[in-house]
């Protein structure tokens, strides 16, 4: 490296090995220059600092501010700084809220540098409250709790509730709102002041979507009249909630009365003390012929718990027998047989249920005689009553004048005071009893719409028309209540529907029975695997339809099993969906479906074995039980319980033994049975 002597006036060059780099000296700047670019470095410089002091000035002020909102709780506000401003934005929920943040925040920092970018929640319309009246009404008056709209029908609706009780103040706890009343609101109203005024003893609460109504009949049969007033005034569009509770009646005498004749099998009356028994007895009299609608009463009063078993054996009784009647009042049980019964095949029943019967029922059996030629007609007391006029004739024998009085006093007040005729004659030899089997006769002939009375010494016999379906038991009851144990009589009564006002609405039981009877003539299948009801059962589903149509709201529950292919959890959900199918293609056939419940049970209860096809396709099925009744039992099973009778596994599964039972409400009697008619036993 060569470096020169000197540096004025010289220009040096420094050379390394590699790369050769100019040198230049403040002295090479033209003078003219240096004041410019001393000017613009310390612009630079200046711009430099102001823009780092505007950072950290907004910075500063932004952390501030958002550390201020957040300890007052207000985190709806979003804070952003540009430069020397502050941005608030985010949405208030109301306008008092965004300038609470906006003082805040002025606050804080001068009002100048904040931008205002909040917006506002938009004011939603104060909805209307929920109108509901809740009526409670009984023996001590009536109440009225709730909240109507504003209008004049207020002053209206305590008046009408006033109106049926006016003895009893008004418990009025009502308000208004000062709103429109809602759709339906009226129509749902008017519905429920006029079951109020139905109901003596009940529970409504209307709202405008829905009326619920809780109630107490006195009867079944009033309860059945209530549903169907209710039901016919329904508003279109409302939804109904009926439930009405009649308690079971007392039974006196408790009777079941069992026929079996030229006519065929059948009940003039039935009477259980449970839904078991009702069961029981219901099958015994299927297996002994009896078709048809048959039902059977449940009551209170029944003399022993083991009644279901006695009249089961007293049911069995007259199955054997070409022709005989079976009466049991209370526990007092009564057996006769046709004249064309054999003595040998007489005494051989008889024996057997004397030993069926448990010990606290006393057994009375005859046998007719057969009519002998040339007998003198016996003495008779008759009367009729004419059909629309209701008109008693009455005509034939009574014993003495006081009698007849009492005859006359009798009818006019059962049939309307110049409703009736008397022309009867005179005969002190008539049998002992007279009076009683006449006076038991005509109130028998009370029940009736139309029908006829014969009254001998050795029968009473009631005829005729009626539109109530619980005239022959009534009639029954009255008879063997009046008469006594071992006297005969007979019952011919035919049911009229068009007598009937409430023919149109069948029972809950009723309807339970006629589905029944549908789903035994075809089953409900369904595609393999799937939820879907097969194209098969459509004329099923039709004949459902047609049955359930005349029971609207009835409670059902639609239960439907699998067999026990595939896993459990599986099968379950399986059933109910096919459950659930059933209802809704119901539904689809403008079936009310208000009171039914569907329910899956998967491969549980089968009926059949699941190692065969033919009993996986038995336990594949869908089953209707009333809700709140005791659990249908399959028509196979059911013969399969028959069948099983008798049997010493049978009889221990059955529960303890109360042939002992001395209930305090019934004496132990002795059976008895009439000399005639009691069979002889081997010593």
């Amino acid at each position: 490296m060569q470096s020169a002597p000197g540096l004025s006036g010289q220009q040096t060059e420094l050379h390394d090995p590699v790369v050769n780099i100019p040198s230049l000296s403040l002295s090479q700047i033209p003078a003219r220059f240096l004041a410019p670019c001393a000017f613009v470095a310390a612009g630079l410089v200046s711009v430099l600092v102001a823009w780092g002091a505007a950072v950290l000035v907004e910075g500063i002020s932004a952390r501030s501010v958002k550390s201020m909102l957040l300890t007052q709780g207000i985190t709806y506000a979003g804070v952003a700084p540009d430069g020397l401003q502050i941005h608030l934005s985010g949405t208030a929920p109301n306008e008092a809220a965004r300038y609470r943040v906006v003082n805040l925040v002025g606050g804080l920092i001068d009002s100048s540098r904040i931008r205002d970018r909040m917006e506002v929640t938009p004011v939603k319309a104060i909805e209307a409250p929920r109108f509901s009246v809740e009526m409670l009404r009984n023996d001590d008056g009536i109440q009225l709790i709730g909240l109507l709209p504003e209008s004049d029908a207020l002053q209206a609706v305590k008046d009408s509730a006033q109106a049926l009780n006016p003895a009893i103040p008004l418990a009025d706890m009502l308000e208004t709102a000062a709103y429109p009343a809602p759709s339906g609101w009226d129509a749902a109203l008017d519905y429920g002041l006029d079951a109020l005024a139905m109901l003596p003893r009940s529970k409504i609460s209307v709202a405008a979507d829905q009326v619920a109504i809780t109630a107490i009949a006195a009867s079944e049969a009033e309860k059945r009249a209530f549903e169907t007033q209710l039901n016919a005034a329904k508003p279109k569009d409302l939804a109904v909630r009926i439930e009405i509770s009649a308690p079971r009646p007392v039974l006196t005498p408790f009777t079941l009365r069992f026929v079996k004749d030229a006519e065929g099998a059948r009940f003039d009356a039935c009477a259980a003390d449970t839904e078991l028994a009702r069961a029981k007895i219901l099958a015994a009299a299927g297996a002994a012929g009896a078709v048809g609608r048959n039902t059977c009463t449940i009551g209170l009063g029944v003399p022993t718990p083991r009644w279901a078993d006695a009249t089961v054996a007293g049911i069995k009784a007259v199955a054997a027998l070409p022709n005989a009647t079976l009466t049991f009042a209370d526990a007092d049980v009564t057996l006769l047989a046709g004249s064309e019964v054999s003595q040998a095949d007489f005494d051989r029943v008889v024996g057997e249920l004397d030993e069926a019967l448990p010990d606290v029922f006393s057994l009375n059996a005859t046998l007719e005689k057969k009519a002998a030629g040339g007998v003198v007609g016996p003495a008779e007391f008759t009367a009729t009553l004419a059909p629309e006029t209701h008109r008693l004739e009455m005509r034939g024998r009574l014993t003495d004048e006081a009698l007849r009085k009492v005859v006359d006093s009798f009818a006019r007040a059962e049939f309307g005071s110049g409703n009736t005729y008397l022309a009867t004659r005179m005969d002190a030899d008539l049998p002992n009893g007279w009076p009683v089997r006449v006076l038991a006769g005509l109130q028998a002939l009370g029940e009736l719409d139309n029908g006829a009375l014969l009254v001998r010494a050795d029968t009473v016999e009631v005829k005729g028309i009626t539109g109530s379906q619980s005239a022959k038991v009534r009639i029954s009851q009255i008879l063997s209540e009046k008469l006594g144990q071992g006297q005969t009589f007979k019952v011919d009564v035919k049911y009229d529907k068009a007598l009937d006002p409430l023919a149109g609405v069948p029972t809950p039981e009723e309807c339970a029975q006629d589905v029944d009877d549908v789903v035994a003539r075809q089953k409900i299948t369904f595609t393999p695997g799937s939820a879907e009801i097969a194209a098969a059962a459509n004329g099923v589903m039709k004949a459902l339809a047609d049955v359930l149509k005349s029971c609207p709201g009835v409670k059902l529950e639609v239960a439907g099993y699998t067999d026990a292919q595939g896993s459990e959890e599986g099968n379950r959900a399986l059933s109910q969906a096919r459950a659930e199918t059933v209802v809704l293609a119901l539904q689809g056939r403008q079936i009310d479906v208000s009171g039914m419940l569907a329910k899956g049970y998967g491969e549980a209860d089968p009926l059949a074995d699941n190692g065969t096809e033919a009993g996986r396709e038995a336990n594949r099925r869908i089953e209707f039980r009333l809700i709140g009744a005791a659990k249908s039992v399959h028509p196979d099973a059911a013969k399969a319980v028959t069948a099983a009778e008798g049997s010493d596994s049978a009889k221990a599964a059955a529960g303890p033994d109360f042939s002992g039972d001395t209930s305090p409400s019934v004496a132990p009697l002795k059976k008895t049975i009439s000399p005639k008619a009691r069979p002889k036993k081997s010593e």
